[in-house]
């Protein structure tokens, strides 16, 4: 700016340890006092406590009009400074709870800031992400590690402060060389390197860049993190319903399989119609399917830790339950053919069995459908207790089933009694 008499004034601003080595005059009072080494030591240190209070701290300066400014010259020397100005920033609603959910559910989290160090570990602490041993570095120290080096110690680093854009892919490289999947988050043209490189880049809808919205996998339409772990939740429900419905399907027409095979080895006994197995499997399987496909989130689902990326959609853990689920099902379906029923004759014993085998393998997955909920908790503790659209689904296939049964002229299609 020009001054009274068209001198130009110089005022400039910046973060203190940057711009306070460029001064050589503090303004006290209306008086220019010379900087002394101590007074520098002095101020920088006020700006750190400051900082470490969770302040933004900017440093005011300005240089003393000049009669003629050369274009080559730098003009941001033999400064004055004017003061400090420490400014909060609260983080916004929510963000604290998120992060603790995030911890709950072995989520990492790792805030990369342009602010001083002791600021960003300042917000750390109050956000609950720092722990006695987290560590946070500077981009100048990064820069000082080897990749071998950083990679040992990237697990429990919690801030880095003052990084560059070339430095924040590194550190994205980093964690995605010790085997984590690495969500990404930026606005700034300077953050789309990383953006890319990430597993997922995150860019912000309100305050993001163009070129960050296109280098990333998906754009947060309100920029909070909270939404992030919102996500998190949705997704962990879609795959985990996934699991269900696949389990669900495979260990019920395992039973189904069991009890064809086995009578196929039994010629005494009256195997499953063809029509009865496509019943069992389009009628009654079908609807609890699907419900299950839209059950809402179980109550320990952001408790549990983050499933290995490399493993499949079925564990050794789900094989044996298909396994174990399989044998009982169709064990108690061939158990229906050795059970001498009330009002069953010697002539039409084994009709007898093949209808109760019937019904019980068409009914008994309506119960399964309640223990393929959760993997490790009783559907009884579970909250809702018993979805709506499960419920109608079990009701739905239930009385489709027993139209079957209870109508008479369709006992002779399905050999019931």
């Amino acid at each position: 700016t020009l001054d009274d008499t068209g001198r130009e004034v110089i005022h400039t601003k910046g973060s203190a340890d940057v711009l306070v080595p460029l001064c050589s005059h503090v303004l006290s009072g209306d008086e220019h006092v010379a900087l002394t080494p101590e007074a520098r030591e002095q101020i920088l240190e006020r700006a750190e406590r400051m900082s470490a209070r969770a302040l933004r701290v900017l440093a005011i300066a300005r240089r003393e009009p000049q009669k003629q400014t050369r274009e080559d010259e730098d003009v941001e020397q033999e400064l004055t400074l004017l003061g400090l100005v420490g400014m909060m920033d609260p983080p916004r609603p929510g963000v604290k709870e998120a992060i603790l959910t995030c911890r709950a559910a072995r989520v990492g989290v790792v805030m990369i800031t342009g602010d001083h160090k002791l600021t960003a570990v300042a917000i750390a602490r109050e956000l609950g992400l720092w722990d006695e041993n987290s560590w946070a570095l500077t981009g100048a120290e990064l820069d000082e590690l080897s990749d071998e080096a950083l990679g040992k110690r990237i697990d429990s680093a919690r801030v880095f402060a003052r990084v560059t854009a070339a430095q924040k892919l590194r550190i994205v490289r980093a964690l995605r060389n010790q085997g984590h999947v690495v969500a990404m988050t930026g606005d700034g043209v300077n953050d789309a390197p990383a953006l890319r490189d990430a597993h997922i880049g995150v860019a912000m809808g309100k305050d993001g860049t163009d070129v960050a919205r296109e280098a990333a996998d998906m754009v947060l339409v309100d920029d909070n993190f909270a939404t992030i772990v919102e996500a998190v939740r949705e997704g962990r429900a879609v795959y985990r319903n996934i699991q269900k419905f696949i389990f669900f399907l495979l260990s019920s027409n395992a039973g189904l399989m069991v009890a064809v095979f086995a009578t196929a080895l039994f010629p005494k006994w009256l195997g499953l119609r063809p029509l009865m197995i496509l019943w069992i499997n389009l009628v009654t399987n079908g609807l609890p399917a699907l419900a299950l496909g839209v059950d809402p989130p179980g109550t320990d689902q952001m408790n549990q830790p983050p499933r290995d990326a490399a493993t499949g959609l079925l564990r050794r853990r789900d094989l044996l339950g298909i396994a174990v689920v399989g044998v009982l099902m169709g064990a108690l379906g061939l158990s229906c053919y050795l059970i001498p029923w009330p009002g069953a004759t010697a002539a039409n014993h084994d009709q007898y069995g093949r209808a109760v085998s019937f019904s019980l393998l068409a009914l008994s997955p309506m119960f399964h459908a309640l223990n393929c909920r959760s993997s490790t908790e009783s559907f009884m503790r579970m909250r809702p207790l018993l979805p709506v659209p499960l419920f109608l689904a079990i009701a739905l296939s239930t009385a489709i089933h027993l139209v079957s049964v209870l109508v008479p002229s369709l006992r002779g299609v399905f050999a019931t009694y």
